[in-house]
């Protein structure tokens, strides 16, 4: 806003605001007056009470005590950015949703990642299911895609979901542990539902602990409906594929993630989208008919089951784009509203229990959360296409209607009748033909709660199998009462031998507990899938990724540019670790400033690692812990780690002097630094762990 020759500013709306002195625009009350002091209460006599009339202090006051809303009780902490869909080719032989009616069509997005069981001001990094929730504005009103970065849910039945949340969040004598589940009270009430074991498997594996929102999976979770212009039906499962590819962290690197950086997720994803690194996904369809879903072994209404992507191929119709950060994080992130019930003619709903239910709660919850039954004004939640109702007042109502009808039907003329409901053009939801007795009962599938934990087992590689062990074996762990520890291991019994072995003995268990009874028998030979495993579904190249190179004086100043110039060719990103942020001196003179100091740099915060020393400063960071540290959890991570210089005093001091293996790779010269950036798009050297 520019200042007009009589000193007014223009504002947004064609109003006018006063300038003050400096040319800055007036400070005014919300109603527009503006203020002559902002320093002091309105006050009677120097030392005397303050007066009521003081209308600034209560308008800025009273605002000031309501700027919280209340947060969400789940997916709390969360995080969003602005991009758009754009679809491949029409469908319009599957669904006559407009969006996908044309090749090329892009239609503007709204994504908020987020993690379900922490509260708003808890770490990224906590071991937990990620929210992965679209809302796209396309021509014909919002579509708010709401899933997970994990296909399946705990429960089948939403009259569960309370319990579920109540189990999970921190335990209300002691209001303790925060956004994790290593307690009694989750891990007695999964132990009780075994229904929720196929979903610990996924949560208990590296899909709960992800690199970034950029390289996990998003999923509908439940079986939707496609319908044509004809009325014709397709059964449908929405995925979303990250196109650079899956990764997950290591559970030591995330506990350290967490105290390095507890927004790691949130400042990864605003870097890559302010360096032009924009996120893609593609989303890709699941499509089935009746006859699929009458021979599927699980009921496709269990939003705890999946359909194997070998048994219907996963069909990729378009692409996601984030390209735009919000441009305020309480405006749009903290208060866009989804709700499982925005739909768009040509996408239905199935008989899913949970997505009933979630029909209903989500509304409920933003009516809370929001104020009142307005929020879709807000500009977040607003569609972009036209649209027309009677709804009307309420609190905070910016649209009401403006012609003497406000109800219909009507028999007022056109211009002031108002809207009218559009049989042709309508939405026309699915006549599924329904009977049956009215009874609190579940599909006899819905009983099958071991089959598919075990298929998601025997379909990781090696080392994530080891991973989703280890990961019972610290849940547990935390479990006070011995009783809840053997009963969750009774349960894996019906999963894996192995895997029940290795948690009973990872928890001291002197025998292994009888299995539990499963309500339904167990199939034992489904075969592997491996779309299932993140390692079998990585990234082709490093691009995305972040290098850290630990620098010292005197350091190579060619082998500095080598690796830079390999990056850039790479699309990595390079930081520079030094003793100081000041930076250091390098072989040529030249001097270069550190984007961390060696204490708020640690190794964690890297996709790979060089160490860049001469002797002296190798001799000065050796005697450094936290370079000790820099090195030691590299290495522990299973990192490639580039060997640059004089490296063997710091090598020594981290415990490493007689480390060798492939991943520990020497860089002599510019050849050498970008062989080593090609060895590092495996991300990880695993036959380390081995």
């Amino acid at each position: 806003m520019a200042a007009d020759e009589q000193g007014v500013e223009r504002g947004h709306g064609g109003e006018t605001h006063q300038v003050a002195g400096d040319g800055r625009p007036s400070l005014t009350t919300q109603q527009g007056a503006v203020v002559a002091d902002d320093q002091n209460t309105l006050r009677i006599g120097e030392r005397g009470p303050a007066a009521m009339e003081d209308f600034h202090f209560r308008e800025k006051i009273f605002h000031f005590d309501h700027e919280r809303i209340p947060e969400r009780v789940v997916h709390a902490r969360g995080y969003g950015a602005h991009g758009f869909f754009e679809n491949y080719e029409p469908l319009t032989d599957l669904t006559a949703a407009d969006l996908f009616a044309r090749a090329g069509e892009r239609t503007p997005a709204f994504v908020r990642f987020s993690t379900v069981a922490g509260n708003k001001g808890s770490a990224d990094l906590a071991r937990d299911v990620r929210g992965f929730a679209v809302k796209l504005y396309t021509k014909a009103g919002n579509w708010d895609l709401v899933g997970n970065n994990i296909p399946v849910f705990f429960i089948q039945d939403p009259i569960k979901f309370p319990d579920l949340i109540h189990a999970a969040k921190q335990e209300p004598d002691r209001g303790f542990p925060q956004a994790q589940t290593a307690h009694d009270n989750f891990w007695d009430f999964a132990s009780l539902m075994p229904e929720s074991t196929h979903m610990l498997m996924w949560a208990m594996s590296d899909r709960a602990i992800p690199r970034s929102f950029r390289f996990m999976e998003g999923f509908g979770v439940h079986t939707f409906r496609l319908v044509n212009a004809d009325g014709k039906s397709t059964f449908v499962k929405f995925h979303w594929k990250p196109k650079q590819g899956l990764q997950s962290v290591v559970w030591n690197e995330a506990l350290k993630l967490n105290g390095a950086d507890p927004d790691f997720h949130r400042r990864d994803l605003w870097d890559a989208i302010g360096q032009g690194s924009f996120p893609e996904w593609e989303l890709g369809l699941q499509l089935f008919d009746d006859e699929f879903a009458d021979a599927f072994p699980f009921d496709v209404l269990d939003p705890t089951k999946i359909i194997p992507e070998e048994d219907v191929p996963v069909r990729r119709v378009g692409r996601l784009v984030l390209d735009r950060v919000v441009d305020n994080f309480f405006a749009e992130t903290e208060q866009v509203a989804f709700c499982t019930q925005n739909i768009v003619p040509g996408i239905d709903f199935t008989n899913d229990p949970l997505l009933q239910g979630r029909n209903f709660s989500y509304l409920d919850t933003q009516l809370k959360r929001l104020g009142g039954p307005n929020f879709t004004h807000l500009p977040v939640n607003a569609p972009k296409c036209p649209f027309a109702h009677f709804q009307q007042d309420g609190h905070m109502a910016m649209h009401n209607p403006s012609t003497r009808a406000n109800y219909e039907p009507n028999s007022w003329p056109a211009e002031e009748g108002g809207p009218r409901e559009d049989p042709v053009n309508g939405f026309a939801t699915f006549p599924e033909e329904v009977t049956g007795v009215k009874r609190r009962i579940r599909p006899e599938l819905f009983a099958d709660h071991f089959s598919q934990a075990r298929q998601f087992y025997v379909s990781q590689t090696e080392v994530e199998q080891a991973h989703i062990g280890d990961a019972f074996v610290f849940e547990l762990s935390k479990c006070e009462r011995a009783d809840i520890r053997t009963r969750m291991v009774a349960g894996l019994r019906n999963v894996d031998e192995d895997l029940a072995r290795h948690v009973a003995d990872g928890l001291g268990l002197e025998e292994l507990p009888e299995a539990t009874a499963p309500a339904r028998p167990p199939i034992e030979d489904l075969a592997p899938s491996p779309a299932l495993s993140i390692l079998e579904n990585g990234p082709d190249s490093l691009a995305g990724r972040k290098l850290g190179i630990l620098v010292s004086d005197g350091a190579d100043a060619g082998i500095l540019e080598a690796l830079l110039t390999a990056a850039e060719q790479e699309d990595v990103t390079v930081e520079l670790i030094a003793a100081t942020v000041g930076g250091v001196e390098m072989s040529d003179g030249s001097s270069r400033a550190a984007d961390q100091q060696i204490d708020g740099g640690p190794s964690v915060l890297y996709d790979a690692v060089v160490l860049l020393l001469s002797a002296e400063g190798g001799a000065q960071l050796a005697a450094k812990p936290p370079a000790q540290d820099f090195v030691s959890d590299a290495y522990a991570h299973s990192k490639f780690i580039g060997l640059a210089g004089d490296v063997t005093a710091l090598l020594d001091a981290a415990g490493l002097s007689d480390a060798t293996d492939g991943g520990l790779i020497e860089i002599a010269d510019a050849a050498g630094a970008a062989s080593f950036l090609s060895d590092c798009r495996a991300l990880r050297f695993w036959e380390r762990w081995a």
